[in-house]
């Protein structure tokens, strides 16, 4: 099986100051997220990654979180809001 990633193309969408505000908020929750379900599936914190013994060193507070892990987290969403604008969607504030 050849698989060949096709993500909505989010080029041309520019945020807007207030909509890139909610990015690192975003991306704690999807850190969040994916923590509770990794815990939920029996992981633990381990210092090094251990499928064998579902050990994993991300799961730890966002704030805790090497830059380079945030900004994985950061930038799943902000390319999920360009993509929710790219399909013609508006984000408003209440």
């Amino acid at each position: 099986m050849t698989f060949k990633p096709k993500p909505i193309n989010t080029a041309r969408v520019k945020l807007s100051q207030e909509i890139r505000a909610l990015t690192e908020r975003l991306a704690e929750h999807t850190h969040d997220i994916w923590a509770r379900q990794r815990m939920k599936d029996g992981w633990k914190y381990g210092p090094k990654r251990n499928d064998a013994k579902k050990e994993h060193p991300g799961l730890v507070p966002y704030d805790q979180l090497s830059e380079a892990e945030k900004e994985y987290d950061r930038k799943t969403a902000m390319e999920t809001l360009k993509a929710i604008i790219a399909l013609g969607y508006r984000i408003e504030k209440k």
